[in-house]
């Protein structure tokens, strides 16, 4: 089985990320997706053989639609979410907005735009598809979320990974997980 696979039977193991996944699918939104924490955490929680899921602190989702840009549209995004499942605190950025942000040059899609993510292993989304199929991509693959690996990526600033990294205490919720800078 291979790691996309993985993925997918790991979701399809939990409810919360089921639920969650229906609700972004009813908002239909272009290159609509979680991403970050909602799939790296699960594989590296199975990864670590742990019986219950690590807690989300949120809910990433991400979307590129360069045509509908302005922060308003996001936070009615959020309301909207957060009307479906009340206890999970939601995040939604578009990512045709973001590298205003973070100063770089435009992005053109959602994958090109995780990119520019602080570590690589972060840079994993998953959608529902209209089929109902569950799709995941990935900026640099999924073979280091699997090594157990958290990569600096150098298109951003090495502090900010090394913060990342010890605010977050990964290396304490998954201690076999190695920091490649």
């Amino acid at each position: 089985m291979n790691n996309v696979n993985k993925i997918v039977e790991l979701v399809k193991q939990d409810t919360l990320r089921l639920k969650a996944l229906d609700c972004v699918a009813l908002l239909d939104l272009p290159e609509g997706y979680i991403a970050a924490g909602f799939v790296r955490n699960l594989v590296w929680d199975a990864l670590h053989h742990k019986s219950e899921a690590t807690p989300l602190n949120d809910i990433d989702v991400i979307y590129f639609d360069s045509t509908n840009v302005g922060n308003h549209v996001d936070l009615e995004y959020e309301t909207t979410l957060k009307g479906m499942m009340p206890n999970v605190n939601w995040q939604v950025r578009n990512q045709a907005m973001m590298h205003l942000r973070n100063h770089d040059t435009p992005y053109v899609s959602v994958v090109d735009a995780m990119r520019y993510w602080p570590e690589k292993e972060t840079a994993v989304a998953i959608r529902k598809k209209a089929d109902g199929e569950l799709e995941c991509i990935s900026a640099f693959g999924f073979d280091s979320l699997f090594a157990l690996e958290v990569t600096y990526n150098p298109k951003r600033n090495k502090e900010v990974f090394e913060y990342r990294v010890h605010s977050k205490a990964w290396l304490k919720t998954w201690p076999n997980l190695k920091v490649l800078t």
